[in-house]
């Protein structure tokens, strides 16, 4: 008989591609992961694991057993998800990511109900980039991603996800009090042409949103500072050294001398939250989308 926690260790084996990396994923020691295979493989009378330099590799009848295990413990994930569904209780636990201005924005309001409506779901939360989140929930390792794309540059869901969607989120311009657009009502990307932006990182999704954005009105962006996080972009707005894009959501407190002025273009980012299709019945997960709708409502 095949031991369901060994089979999910070497299904986060072959995911993550490391032992360090299934370890991370589920939260135990690298020892114990190595354990697990050891006995793994005197259970199935092979070898499942072959070193390959500093790491290690899955033989054949590990990819092979591997396959197995994915398809196994899905169908667990949809046993669990329609026992959930007829006790229709909100139990367990909920592991749940956010981009950084959405588990600003969002989190402490969904997160709180949560707890308050629901105290005996155990959640647990991070901030991760869409692209992290949306990889977290494919591997396993999150239950619920928000993550976003915008108007103009639509992001690829891959399969076996759902989504709902949470907020619309227009976003301005950011730019110093004394910058000479501020007193503005609406203001041109292609006004900012001359203009060094503040953005996000290399290949981020944002950033590669930005360049496209620009490029698309004939802009070549002069690119002055990188920040992952948009209050950093904020306080290097503040103290002159450029503009950056401000969508809504997470936005306040906004620092001194920070102006923000709307689009002509109606820039907006579409939040949304993502899961797995296998656990689409679990009342969990549909308690937590009817939160974060509630909050992305709230936002102002």
């Amino acid at each position: 008989m095949l031991n369901l926690e060994r089979l999910r260790t070497l299904d986060a084996l072959a995911r993550h591609g490391s032992v360090s990396g299934a370890a991370e994923g589920l939260h135990i020691t690298t020892s114990a992961v190595s354990q697990q295979m050891s006995k793994l493989e005197r259970e199935v009378g092979q070898q499942i694991l072959a070193k390959n330099g500093r790491g290690v590799r899955l033989t054949d009848a590990g990819r092979l057993l591997a396959e197995h295990a994915a398809r196994i413990l899905s169908q667990v994930e949809l046993a669990q998800s329609d026992l959930e569904a007829q006790r229709g209780q909100v139990v367990g636990e909920l592991r749940v990511a956010a981009f950084p201005t959405a588990a600003r924005g969002l989190f402490p309001s969904a997160l709180s109900t949560l707890r308050t409506e629901h105290p005996a779901l155990r959640l647990r939360s991070c901030e991760l980039e869409p692209e992290a989140g949306i990889a977290g929930v494919i591997r396993g390792d999150l239950d619920l991603a928000v993550v976003l794309d915008w108007y103009n540059k639509p992001m690829a869901l891959p399969e076996g996800l759902v989504k709902a969607h949470i907020v619309d989120d227009p976003a301005d311009v950011a730019m110093p009090a004394g910058h000479r657009l501020a007193d503005r009502d609406e203001v041109d990307l292609a006004e900012f042409a001359e203009d060094e932006w503040i953005t996000w990182g290399e290949g981020e999704f944002c950033h590669e949103w930005l360049m496209f954005t620009l490029r698309s009105q004939g802009i070549e962006p002069h690119l002055g500072h990188r920040a992952p996080e948009s209050h950093t972009q904020f306080a290097l707005v503040a103290a002159g050294l450029g503009v950056c894009i401000a969508p809504l959501l997470g936005r306040h407190p906004m620092p001194a001398g920070v102006v923000t002025v709307p689009l002509r273009q109606r820039v907006r980012r579409h939040v949304f939250v993502v899961w797995r299709a296998d656990a689409d019945r679990r009342p969990s997960i549909r308690a937590a989308v009817r939160a974060l709708r509630d909050a992305g409502a709230n936002v102002s």
